[in-house]
């Protein structure tokens, strides 16, 4: 009989007030992650973990909830404004913004870190008919 390691929960940081959002934006789903300034996830949430499935999952209302249940929970800890990382070409691109002003969160900064490839992989060979 092992004994089982015990499982310790992380202790968030209670004084924090600025914080940074990272939000991709795929054609299927919406993700938000809210971290502190070194990286370290404090929360996340998605369009299917509130509750929305299939094609409802993409779609700007969808975004917008993802974002005030994170929101909420974000003030809880005491967070009071943020930077907004943007990644993706999604439906929920835009609403996410919005509705990080609407929940009463101070915007710090907006920027879009999409990647872009520098001519990227060779192209296949063109088709013949």
């Amino acid at each position: 009989m092992a004994k089982e390691p015990k499982k310790s929960k992380k202790n968030l940081a209670q004084n924090l007030s600025h914080a940074r959002a990272y939000v991709t934006a795929t054609f299927n789903n919406t993700l938000v992650t809210i971290t502190d300034q070194n990286g370290n996830a404090l929360i996340w949430g998605s369009a299917g973990s509130a509750g929305f499935r299939g094609a409802r999952k993409s779609t700007p209302y969808a975004a917008t909830t993802v974002v005030e249940n994170i929101a909420k929970k974000a003030k809880e800890i005491g967070i009071s404004s943020i930077e907004i990382y943007l990644k993706g070409p999604g439906p929920g691109r835009d609403s996410t913004t919005r509705a990080f002003k609407a929940a009463g969160l101070n915007i710090t900064m907006i920027a879009d870190v999409t990647p872009i490839p520098h001519n990227g992989p060779r192209a296949s060979k063109r088709r013949r008919v």
